[in-house]
Formats: C-alpha cells, structure tokens, sequence
C-alpha cells in the first residue's frame, strides 16, 4: 500500500476517534448536568416542615425509651402527643426476644399476630394537624407491630408525617419508608433514628435542624 495513502488513513481515523470521544464526552457531560439539574429540583420541591403548623407526636413505647424521645420532641415543638396503646399491654415477659415461646417472638415468627389490636385509632382534632411525628422501637430491623395497625387504619391526608425510632444498636433500616408504603396519605419525610439512651441535647438539636 502507497506510504501516503497509508499515513492520510490513520490520520483520518485518529480524528474520527477523536471526534467520537469528544461526543461521548459532551453527552456524559449533558447526563451528569441534567440528574444534578433533577436532584436540584427535587430537593427544592421537598417542603420544609413549618414549625408553626399545629403538630402531634404519636408514638408506641414498649420500655419507655421511645416514650421518652416522644415527649422531649413533643415539649421542643410545642406539640400535642398521643401514644398507641395495645388492647393487651406488652410485659417485660413478652418482650424477651431471646425467648423463643415470648410474645414478641411467636409474634415474629406468625406475621398474622402482627395485626394487634389497639386500644384507639380516634386521635383526637386529628384533623386540625398539619404535621405528625410517629415514633416506634425497632424490632427485628422494623417498625414495632402496634405501630403498623396504627398506621393502616388512619388516613395521613395531606399532612407532613415524620418518622422516628429508638434501639439499641440497630438503624433505622427501611422501616420509615416501609410505614409510608402501609400508610394511606401523607407526606411523609425520612425517619431519624436515636438511640435508646439519647440525650435531650441530642433530641433539641434534631427539632432545631428540621
């Protein structure tokens, strides 16, 4: 093949390559712009919570550790509070997970036990508010039972609905979007989880942060 020939082939095919890779860069480019120009839109669209609409924290506590939580975020915001309440109360007994004949266990094992029975669902002015904090502890990496017959049985409407839990040492896991899809309405926001032995510091920094 004729030298000259050969040399105009591979400077031909050098600028195709490099035209192909600038193409390919201008359209990463594009990509990248376009999904941080979405995840832009998305976080401006994301309502902030408005700390002067009228506000309730609803919560189950089985060892007064979400209970606590529960009043110090209620006594932050100002707010109204309402715990769930089983028709039969959970002892010490029934909460011995290492017991494999406890009730919390046999209630793993059966998920048709999960459906208990509360004492109420009628918040009263449900109505009336605009944000609803849930707060419930972590059993077996999710939201503990009673707060899941709670949520299915009462419509979240249009109100801004913020999850919370307590453990020990497990996270919050999915059990905050797993509540939201159990849950007919609401806007609901990310959970937040502490610790079971969280400090009012803690606590009074995560109301302030919302």
């Amino acid at each position: 093949m004729d030298k000259k020939l050969l040399a105009f082939i591979l400077v031909a095919v050098g600028l195709l390559a490099v035209v192909a890779g600038a193409v390919l860069f201008f359209m990463s480019a594009e990509d990248e712009d376009q999904k941080q120009s979405n995840n832009s839109t998305a976080k401006e669209e994301k309502p902030a919570m408005d700390k002067n609409a009228k506000t309730i924290v609803i919560y189950f506590s089985a060892q007064n550790h979400t209970k606590n939580v529960a009043t110090k975020i209620a006594t932050n915001l100002n707010a109204d509070i309402f715990e769930i309440e089983p028709v039969e109360a959970y002892t010490e007994d029934d909460l011995d997970w290492t017991d494999s004949a406890s009730r919390v266990s046999r209630e793993h094992s059966d998920a048709s036990l999960q459906n208990v029975a509360l004492k109420s669902v009628s918040v009263p002015n449900w109505d009336e508010y605009e944000t609803v904090f849930i707060g419930y502890p972590i059993w077996w990496g999710d939201s503990a039972w009673p707060v899941d017959s709670f949520v299915k049985q009462v419509n979240f409407g249009n109100k801004t609905v913020v999850p919370f839990c307590t453990s020990h040492s497990s996270g919050l896991g999915t059990s905050d979007t797993d509540l939201k899809a159990k849950a007919t309405g609401g806007n609901w926001q990310p959970g937040h989880r502490f610790s079971q032995d969280a400090t009012d510091a803690e606590i009074k920094d995560w109301t302030n942060s919302l």
